[in-house]
């Protein structure tokens, strides 16, 4: 359903913007810190925090506001109405167990990936990562499988649009070069990216299908360089996240048996 000018909600878009404005940096704002960074009028912020407030989804305190565990409710009902999420945390954890490494699932969301499910086995970012988590599809491997079979359209929107900032020293930021990459992602059916989201982290991933061929998420395996270099990511690990996604898929309804889709191969 395609809504018009009309149907648009701005109040219901400046909320969820004041809401967003909470993360690591302004975990107690002020009401003037809010403003600056949503860019509203200071208040526009005050209706709105005292409407959040009344509906229990952030609190104040002195001059202070932060979240209640109410904002938690949102993710829960996404969750809830996801089977993907349930019937791939089995397979997340037994990879894990098996890589002796991190084990995440992820999914496209504009020009970024959000973990949608994840099984952490050591700290090896210096972000704390968890479900929710939002980080530039460009610069990750879940993000470049997501990317690779998403669609010619939505490649050259995303290559147009998005603001490929350079992460680290290795970050590909070159619209051409990272075409080819996806590219070659689609090819192999899998991705390493090493290095360019953070200094040390290397992640391999691969994608998982629904019952339709169509790729709906990420599977990745992450650790640190100091502990696997690439080749032996290549060599030891992809095995069994391609088995893991494999898995994964199935439970989804996907028949592993029909190869490609009518949708590969368009580069």
């Amino acid at each position: 359903m395609e809504a018009n000018e009309r149907d648009y909600v701005q109040s219901l878009e400046r909320g969820f913007a004041v809401l967003l404005a909470f993360d690591e940096d302004l975990t107690n704002p002020t009401l003037a810190e809010l403003a600056a960074a949503t860019g509203l009028s200071r208040p526009a912020v005050r209706r709105l925090l005292l409407t959040l407030q009344r509906l229990g989804y952030v609190a104040n305190e002195g001059t202070r506001w932060s979240l209640t565990p109410r904002v938690l409710s949102i993710g829960q009902h996404y969750t809830a109405t996801k089977a993907m999420i349930e019937l791939a945390q089995p397979h997340l954890l037994r990879l894990a167990e098996r890589t002796g490494e991190s084990a995440s699932m992820a999914e496209l969301d504009g020009q970024d990936v959000v973990y949608v499910a994840r099984v952490p086995v050591r700290r090896i970012m210096s972000i704390n990562v968890a479900v929710g988590t939002r980080v530039p599809a460009h610069a990750t491997s879940m993000g470049r499988v997501l990317l690779a079979y998403s669609g010619p359209e939505w490649i050259t929107r995303f290559l147009e649009e998005a603001e490929l900032r350079r992460l680290t020293a290795t970050t590909v930021t070159d619209p051409v070069k990272l075409r080819a990459l996806l590219a070659e992602v689609r090819e192999q059916g899998w991705c390493i990216v090493d290095g360019e989201l953070e200094e040390g982290l290397i992640s391999a991933s691969a994608p998982v299908r629904d019952r339709t061929g169509a790729v709906v998420a990420a599977l990745a395996s992450s650790t640190s360089a100091g502990r696997l270099v690439p080749d032996k990511l290549r060599n030891e690990t992809v095995p069994l996240l391609l088995e893991a996604a494999a898995d994964i898929s199935a439970d989804l309804g996907y028949d592993r048996t029909r190869g490609t889709t009518a949708r590969d191969g368009f580069f």
